[in-house]
């Protein structure tokens, strides 16, 4: 009777220790959680903050510096003059210009293309942090910004 309380236990024990890998937080499980988001912006931003929780929705953690002026953010990371937009992010090495959907970041830090970021110039309607009340949106086209300064089309939208 003890052996076989004895051998119950241990593939019990057994069985529990695959289970709880099969739980494993991502990290254990190979997969990397996604990185931090540093978003530099004006504090009174509203589609800013909009974008911000866009990120948060799609897994990210975000940390919020808003500034006065970001002209020295976007001269430190390399924002092409002319692409720039109202907020300036910095993720796994990349920096992200502007209302970037989720999405293409993923994408861009998965694929880890040679290249300084992303960029959205302007803020198109429709895009993460710009939703129209009415749901409208036009099309627009996310580019990657190689360590050249010059810019390919990413993603369209």
């Amino acid at each position: 009777m003890k052996s076989i309380s004895l051998a119950l236990i241990a593939m019990f024990a057994l069985l529990l220790q695959g289970c709880t890998e099969s739980f494993a937080t991502p990290t254990q499980a190979g997969t990397e959680p996604l990185p931090r988001v540093l978003v530099h912006k004006n504090e009174y931003c509203g589609c800013c903050n909009g974008w911000v929780e866009h990120m948060r929705k799609a897994g990210f953690r975000v940390e919020v510096r808003n500034v006065d002026n970001l002209d020295p953010v976007k001269t430190r990371v390399g924002v092409p003059a002319g692409k720039g937009s109202c907020h300036t992010a910095e993720v796994g090495g990349y920096f992200v210009e502007g209302h970037v959907p989720a999405i293409d970041i993923k994408r861009l830090l998965a694929e880890r293309p040679e290249a300084k970021g992303l960029v959205l110039p302007a803020m198109p309607v429709g895009s993460p942090g710009m939703e129209a009340p009415d749901g409208s949106s036009e099309p627009y086209t996310v580019e990657l910004v190689g360590h050249d300064g010059k810019t390919t089309p990413y993603a369209s939208h």
